[in-house]
C-alpha cells in the first residue's frame, strides 16, 4: 500500500489494538518488538482515564510489551499540563481515584472549582453528579473532558463512554467542553512532538474510526483502522470517513512497513 511509504513514526491505540482487556490481540507483542528492531519510532496513546501511566506501562509489560512510562501520552497528563498553561488553579475532579495524582498541584474542591475535570468513573455517575457539575459549570467553571468517547470495548461487549454525560452536561449548560483526548488536535499535536517527525510522515494506529482515525488524519497524519476491538464492519460502511488503510489487526503492520 502506497500509504505506508515514507512513515517515520507510528503512535498506537492500547485497548482494542494490543489488547482487549487482559488478552494481548495475536501478533501485537511481535509487531512492537519489530518496530524496536527496525528503529521505527512509536509511541503508546490512550484515552484511558482510569489508570496512570506507571499503571499502564506495568500492565503492558505484564502482558509483554516493553513500554516505559515516558513511552505512552496519556489525556490524564494532558489535561494537568492544560491547566496549567491556562493559569486554573482550583478543580472540582470526576475522575478515578487511580489518577487523581496527576492532579495533585491544583486545589480540589467540592464548589466554585475553576474547572470541572470528567474522566471515566464508570458506575458512580447518577443525577446527583450531574446536576452538580451542571451548577458549577454554569456558575462559570472551566468543563474539561478528558475525553468524549461514545464507547469502549471490554469483554462483555461495547459499553457507554463519558461522552454521553460531558454532551448531556454541553446541553443543559449551553456551553461546550474542553476535550483533551483523542481525537483532539492538541492530543495528536503531542504526538507530533514525542515522534519529532512531520505529521505527513506519521501513522495512527486504532480501532476507532473516529477518535483515532478522523483525528489523526485531521492533523495530516495517516489513520489506519483495525478489524480488532471496538471495530464494527458497519460503522466502516456507513461513515463519511475513509481511513488511509484497514488491517485485520496490528500484526499485518510490519508486513506493509
Amino acid at each position: 500500500m502506497k500509504v505506508f511509504e515514507g512513515i517515520r513514526g507510528v503512535l498506537i491505540d492500547l485497548e482494542g489494538v494490543l489488547y482487549v482487556g487482559e488478552q494481548v490481540i495475536e501478533g501485537a507483542v511481535d509487531t512492537i518488538d519489530w518496530l524496536s528492531e527496525h528503529q521505527i519510532p512509536h509511541r503508546f496513546v490512550t484515552n484511558t482515564t482510569t489508570q496512570s501511566r506507571d499503571d499502564l506501562s506495568r500492565k503492558m509489560k505484564a502482558l509483554g510489551f516493553p513500554a516505559e512510562p515516558g513511552d505512552i501520552l496519556s489525556t490524564p497528563a494532558a489535561a494537568a499540563a492544560y491547566l496549567r498553561q491556562q493559569q486554573l488553579h482550583s478543580c472540582f475532579l470526576a475522575v478515578s481515584e487511580a489518577i487523581r495524582d496527576e492532579f495533585q498541584e491544583f486545589a480540589c474542591v467540592e464548589t466554585a472549582p475553576d474547572a470541572v475535570v470528567i474522566g471515566d468513573i464508570g458506575k458512580d455517575w447518577d443525577y446527583d453528579l450531574v446536576n452538580h457539575i451542571a451548577q458549577m459549570v454554569m456558575a462559570g467553571a472551566q468543563l474539561v473532558a478528558l475525553h468524549k468517547g461514545k464507547f469502549w470495548q471490554t469483554d462483555e461487549g461495547l459499553r457507554v463512554d463519558i461522552g454521553a454525560f460531558v454532551a448531556g452536561i454541553e446541553y443543559v449548560t449551553g456551553g461546550e467542553a474542553r476535550v483533551i483526548g483523542k481525537p483532539s488536535a492538541a492530543f495528536f499535536q503531542a504526538g507530533i512532538e514525542a515522534l519529532q517527525c512531520p505529521a505527513e510522515n506519521i501513522l495512527m494506529i486504532g480501532d476507532d474510526i473516529e477518535s483515532d482515525v478522523a483525528g489523526a488524519q485531521r492533523c495530516g497524519m495517516k489513520g489506519a483502522l483495525v478489524r480488532t476491538g471496538k471495530f464494527r464492519q458497519e460503522q466502516l460502511a456507513t461513515s463519511e470517513i475513509l481511513p488511509d488503510a484497514v488491517l485485520d489487526s496490528i500484526a499485518e503492520l510490519p508486513c506493509y512497513l
